[in-house]
């Protein structure tokens, strides 16, 4: 058997650190070498690798292989590394006595050696305590340890993630997450990762626990897999709670793939039984719970419950109606309108929900108004101040339904998060407390079960709280569909829209969107429309002719008004693929000069159009927003020392340093998710079969209603068909029982329907009429695909100056 080849390892002097990247601690170094078992002639070496805190003028001594780079020639790649160290005891004596640690002498460092040996930094960095023996007092003890965690703390860390096999932007998560407590986690219980880090799954988790000597059958082991695949279907599905057998094949299957070693359904039911006393699961029947959404959910029934508890005021209808008909300001009413106003002034929770051009806005605006009418409140915002709040709260999930919200009443409206005071993502923190008197939150559609606990804990008796949206809509990304089980639950006074007032003789999107809601497409669905267009195209064209539509389309819209909707990331027509192309067209590079920057795998200009990926009420800006890239500041002119982008979120201008990137992307096409809470003048809407598991009504209604002024199909009939036929699950949640468990049926709440009854069944589709806009290769080569087709002659603006019922 031949001996194994001795591994490279290069030390020396660390004289210049020429590239450093803040986001995952990749540098590259010149190192003056003092020793290695390189054939190397030179005195010097360029290092690279992923390290912690390297000073220069440091000595180090690194591991790892000499590599070729194509661009730059002969480098050594460090995959660990570590401070070159006193190897004797004289040594050690010496560096201890030091200037570093004032007040440990030779006398005190001598003690130390003696009583630890050579190993002595690396014992007292990884567990203090080590040092109890010594004699030495706490202070200096604390000192000691601070002083040596200082200098060694992330080069121990990060060397101890690459031990595990962590290295890079994953490592530079890990640190920032818990800092010099990371190997602790990580030993105390690797599986932890996989709740609180993005992108470490049960697989890589399970590596790590392998590597610790942790069992296949460990009782650890078999908890972590059943957390990961309640995470999965709760956190990842919606769902709040997984039934037993479900969560237990999942588990198995899990703990089976990922190190072939047989687990029996025994064994992973004793772990959920541990789970559940140790109080990270509730389980109820056969249902299994996150604690978390076990609590939320019986937290927001029973604050409800605290809410309705105490009546309002009665305010006699006469009254009400004199009110409402003072403030109507020309706008007439239906019925159904005035039922809604008139009602939702006399409860202290009032749900209101309608479709597209239903009059869910007017309904707001006549609210807001008739109760400033009668609380001789004043709608003048210039009387209001910060030391004056304006006394009607609006609210939206996101700061771009926010920001409609205001436009539509023209009053002020936040996000939930920034009106309750939430910290960046924050569902453990406490919010604020709100005053009584009207709060309106619209887009409830997009509100999970721990944001609507966290907004129902800031509630008092005594206010009147109005929750709209469109119950048709996608649910929430979170776990749950709280709008769609409040008014299933029968237990609050709701009220459906459904006359359409939001339409005239040229539109035809609104009735697009409600025959798509009640299971149809139109029979002229692809002929062309004044406010529409269908386009046929193949999939492996898709992705070009949406980029011809939208360089049209883009000089007549701006970026602004326009937005590309995609179901899924991936594919020939997925997000991924779309943006950078629709970047190359709508804002190329144009001369050597143009300034741009490179993060990952994407590429940034002046100009670029990005989306905000999390939340940050302290900045003002959250998820799903869009801004604009107004500059780029290179790292030499930077006050952080590292590249910097400057992005315009509607006036809202931020600058992102390097290391805060990875918090948004570009936004020329987007996630029909991503886009709730959104309307555009114009939206283009490419549908393919690769995207077949994602294809559901809500979703296509979903994108549809996005569109303001005009809508741009493109695709595979097919698709458009599927998404219609196709009814989503219901989600797995226990919102409807617990609420009916407390509160007692409301008169006015809309009539109780079996879960069964929500799917409705589709109706017959039309089939594809003659004469659709063919797209052939021809016309593609050609550049001459036109998205303004049967649009000639139309402004954005035509469409909004008909009837004030919006």
């Amino acid at each position: 058997m031949s001996p194994m080849p001795e591994e490279q390892s290069v030390s020396g002097r660390v004289k210049s650190i020429f590239f450093q990247n803040p986001t995952n601690f990749y540098k590259i170094l010149l190192l003056e070498i003092t020793a290695t078992n390189l054939v190397w002639p030179e005195s010097e070496i360029v290092v690279t690798g992923n390290f912690g805190d390297i000073k220069e003028d440091e000595t180090y001594v690194f591991t790892g292989k000499l590599i070729n780079h194509p661009k730059y020639g002969e480098q050594f790649a460090a995959d660990n590394y570590h401070s070159e160290r006193p190897t004797s005891k004289v040594g050690l004596v010496n560096y201890l006595s030091s200037d570093k640690f004032p007040g440990i002498g030779p006398k005190t460092a001598q003690k130390i050696v003696d009583q630890l040996g050579v190993t002595a930094i690396d014992q007292i960095v990884k567990d203090p305590k080590t040092l109890v023996p010594t004699g030495l007092s706490p202070a200096k003890r604390d000192m000691l340890v601070n002083n040596l965690k200082a200098n060694l703390g992330m080069e121990q860390v990060i060397i101890g993630l690459n031990e595990y096999g962590i290295t890079g932007a994953m490592a530079a998560k890990l640190y920032t997450l818990y800092a010099d407590d990371t190997l602790n986690v990580i030993e105390e219980n690797p599986y932890q990762l996989i709740a609180d880090v993005d992108g470490i799954g049960f697989r890589r988790a399970d590596q790590i626990a392998a590597k610790l000597n942790i069992a296949a059958d460990s009782p650890q082991r078999l908890g972590g897999a059943v957390l990961a695949v309640l995470g999965e279907l709760t956190d990842g599905e919606g769902d709040t709670y997984v039934d037993l057998p479900r969560l237990l094949d999942g588990a198995i299957g899990l703990l089976e793939g990922a190190r072939n070693v047989e687990v029996s359904p025994k064994q992973v039911g004793a772990a959920v039984v541990q789970l559940a006393h140790d109080h990270a699961v509730v389980a109820e029947d056969q249902r299994v719970y996150p604690a978390k959404l076990y609590d939320a959910e019986w937290a927001i029934a029973k604050r409800l419950q605290m809410l309705i508890r105490e009546k309002p005021e009665l305010i006699p209808e006469a009254k009400l109606r004199a009110a409402m008909t003072k403030t109507a300001a020309g706008i007439t009413y239906d019925e159904t309108q005035q039922t809604a106003i008139l009602t939702a002034l006399q409860q202290s929770v009032f749900v209101l929900t309608g479709g597209p051009g239903t009059g869910k806005t007017t309904v707001v605006n006549g609210i807001v108004r008739t109760y400033a009418e009668l609380n001789d409140l004043s709608l003048d915002i210039n009387q209001y101040d910060e030391d004056h709040p304006f006394p009607i709260m609006l609210a939206a999930p996101t700061g771009r339904a926010a920001k409609r919200m205001a436009d539509t009443t023209g009053l002020p409206a936040s996000t939930i998060h920034r009106l309750l005071g939430l910290a960046v993502d924050g569902t453990d923190f406490e919010p604020r407390d709100l005053p009584t008197g009207l709060l309106i939150v619209d887009e409830m559609s997009m509100v999970d079960t721990y944001l609507f606990r966290i907004l129902l804990s800031a509630l008092h008796p005594g206010i009147r709280l109005i929750l709209v949206g469109d119950k048709d809509q996608l649910p929430s990304v979170g776990p749950g569909q709280v709008f769609a089980d409040l008014l299933r639950a029968g237990v609050l006074p709701a009220q459906e829209l459904t006359h359409i007032h939001r339409q005239d003789a040229k539109s035809s999107i609104i009735p697009l969107a409600h025959a798509i809601n009640s299971g149809q497409l139109p029979a002229d669905w692809q002929q062309p429309k004044p406010d529409r267009s269908f386009i046929l195209c193949p999939p492996n064209q898709l992705a070009t002719v949406v980029g011809q539509v939208a360089a049209k389309a883009g000089k007549k819209f701006g970026l602004d008004n326009m937005q590309v909707l995609a179901p899924m990331y991936r594919g020939v027509a997925g997000i991924d693929q779309l943006n950078p192309l629709l970047q190359q067209i709508l804002n190329p590079k144009k001369t050597d000069r143009t300034k741009e920057v490179e993060f990952n795998d994407r590429v940034y200009r002046i100009g670029d159009k990005v989306l905000q990926l999390v939340n940050n009420p302290e900045q003002n800006v959250f998820n799903g927003e869009i801004g604009i890239i107004r500059g780029i500041t290179d790292a030499k002119h930077a006050d952080t020392k590292t590249d910097e982008l400057t992005i315009d979120f509607d006036g809202n201008e931020l600058t992102y340093p390097r290391r805060d990137w990875s918090k948004f992307t570009l936004a020329y096409a987007t996630s029909i998710h991503k886009a709730q809470g959104s309307e555009f003048s114009l939206v283009i809407l490419p549908l393919t079969l690769a995207s077949r598991r994602m294809l559901r009504r809500n979703l296509l209604y979903t994108a549809v209603t996005r569109a303001k002024d005009f809508l741009i199909l493109l695709g595979d009939p097919r698709a458009f068909t599927l998404a219609v036929q196709e009814v989503a699950d219901n989600r797995h949640t226990s919102l409807v029982a617990r609420l009916q468990t407390t509160l007692p049926h409301s008169p006015g709440a809309l009539p109780q329907q079996a879960d069964s009854d929500q799917v409705k069944e589709p109706a017959p589709v039309a089939a594809p009429p003659s004469g659709p806009v063919q797209l052939t290769p021809a016309l593609v080569a050609a550049n001459s695909i036109d998205p303004m087709i049967g649009m000639s002659g139309i402004t954005p603006h035509q469409f909004m100056q008909g009837e004030n019922h919006g």
